[in-house]
């Protein structure tokens, strides 16, 4: 797929990851000394992967991947953006950990994989760059092993309706062309110098995701939405322990994530 939403999109990515790998926000020195990444209770959801064959898609530059390694899986990560997957390959050699890294379009990723996974994993921040959730339900579905399971946590659809101040602005249904935005610097380094600074989104409501992964044969076995967020977007947020952050207690509460779990066959 060579549309020029990809071409935006990946620019920015890869103007970005080697500013991702710097920033405070990833906390590089902390994930060397040991401590993981996934932080939204992904290793109590799935257990013990020990042995198991794990595929993290839209994996950026790989701390989620690595994390899963380091819980025993037998990981291959997979992004579209060169400079991240380079700097996943530079991160898993400095740590001794050992995991596949893959430059591909997640459209393509069945194709240029080859096999199947015992779990297939996407983490937060992935499908807003997608058009085509059906053409991605399809690819989860073809990536797994049968009796597979696939593991999906994002961020709620309903975060797209906020603007900048916490008040609604935006429709929750993006046309079909996506939504063109312009933004300089970066969530992870907002003063950051960038070049790169359009790229194309889109929300896909939940109604959307899960019809798509059923079409594709797979069986839905749970679906949670939770109240916490992993950036601080508004000033109203509060710190809610372990990267978190949430609503105060005295205002309304609202969903910022949500996790899916699927089996197939």
């Amino acid at each position: 797929m060579t549309d020029q939403w990809l071409e935006l999109n990946k620019a920015s990515w890869n103007e970005r990851a080697p500013i991702h790998v710097r920033s405070s926000m990833y906390d590089m020195d902390a994930f060397r000394a040991g401590r993981s990444s996934l932080v939204n209770g992904e290793l109590d959801a799935i257990g013990d992967v020990t042995g198991k064959e794990l595929v993290h898609l839209q994996c950026h530059f790989g701390l989620d991947t690595l994390s899963w390694a380091r819980a025993g899986a037998k990981v291959t990560g997979l992004d579209f953006s060169e400079t991240a997957i380079e700097g996943a390959r530079e991160i898993a050699t400095e740590i001794g950990v050992e995991a596949e890294f893959v430059v591909s379009n997640v459209y393509d990723a069945a194709k240029v994989l080859g096999r199947q996974y015992d779990i297939v994993y996407t983490g937060i921040g992935a499908i807003c760059w997608l058009p085509d959730i059906d053409a991605w339900a399809q690819v989860m579905a073809d990536l797994m092993k049968p009796g597979g399971e696939f593991y999906f946590v994002e961020f709620h659809p309903t975060e797209w309706i906020w603007d900048e101040d916490f008040k609604p602005g935006y429709d929750y249904f993006t046309p079909k062309h996506g939504l063109a935005l312009h933004e300089a610097g970066s969530y992870a380094d907002p003063d950051a110098v960038t070049e790169h600074n359009d790229t194309v989104q889109w929300n896909h409501p939940l109604g959307e995701v899960v019809t798509a992964l059923i079409k594709a044969g797979l069986r839905i076995t749970e679906l949670k939405e939770h109240d916490t967020h992993m950036v601080k977007v508004w000033d109203v947020l509060e710190d809610a322990g372990n990267g978190l952050y949430k609503m105060p207690a005295d205002c309304t509460n609202l969903p910022f994530m949500y996790t899916l779990r699927a089996v197939k066959g």
